[in-house]
């Protein structure tokens, strides 16, 4: 948008609006068009509403350039322009993390599995062969229940499996995940003892009262958000 677009969209808002305003603005660093070529101002529709904001603060609530900054700058932060009531200029806060769809929900890790796999549909299915199986067990990652099938877990370890040894990833280096895994589970073992012997005192139902599901959810969120912030450092 040109300077004259942007004049046009504010001024049924803000009739005493100008282009001598505007570029004030811009000379505080409160607003940066982009510049064409041949130096000409370009506006974007988000240049459009932090002006938009800039303008309300200043007439509806008096704020002066260096809390109009502080709140941008937060802003472009990655903050939320939230409401704290029904009235009030949208200041700046930090927003909830949104639930990551990749983190199972607490129903979901603990709900029991409806495959009983033998172990050559096992290996059929995930595309392995008899040797990268027999690794697989070798180091703990897939295990046959009692009767000697696999469930839906084994079939997710299996194809995962599968599907990284395509990039050389065998089964001796997934050996980790297996023991950080256990330990994350004993972890949670340990934390969430104390609460259900209390919640075995006030007479609740195990169904009721057992946090397992939800401190795993928790850890593998955790662990998702970990690994997340490892990936973007490095």
């Amino acid at each position: 948008m040109t300077i004259g677009a942007v004049l046009a969209a504010l001024r049924e808002d803000f009739p005493d609006i100008t282009i001598s305003k505007i570029r004030f603005l811009e000379t505080e660093g409160l607003v940066t068009p982009a510049r064409t070529g041949s130096g000409y101002r370009t506006y974007a529709a988000a240049d459009v509403e932090r002006l938009r904001y800039i303008l309300t603060a200043q007439r509806d609530h008096f704020w002066p350039l260096k809390v109009i900054r502080d709140a941008l700058d937060a802003l472009d932060r990655g903050l939320t322009p939230e409401r704290a009531g029904s009235t009030g200029m949208p200041r700046p806060s930090v927003p909830q993390p949104a639930a990551d769809p990749d983190v199972p929900t607490a129903q979901a890790l603990t709900a029991p599995g409806t495959l009983r796999l033998t172990r050559a549909e096992l290996v059929q299915a995930a595309g392995l062969d008899e040797a990268t199986m027999d690794s697989l067990e070798t180091f703990g990652l897939v295990r046959p229940d009692d009767s000697g099938h696999y469930g839906d877990a084994a079939l997710g370890i299996a194809h995962s499996a599968a599907a990284l040894a395509a990039y050389g990833v065998e089964p001796r280096h997934l050996r980790p995940f297996r023991t950080a895994a256990d330990r994350e589970i004993g972890l949670v073992q340990q934390v969430v003892t104390p609460h259900r012997a209390a919640s075995g005192k006030a007479g609740r139902t195990g169904a009721q009262a057992d946090p397992t599901p939800e401190v795993l959810r928790l850890c593998i969120a955790l662990h998702t958000a970990l690994v997340r912030d490892g990936l973007h450092r490095g």
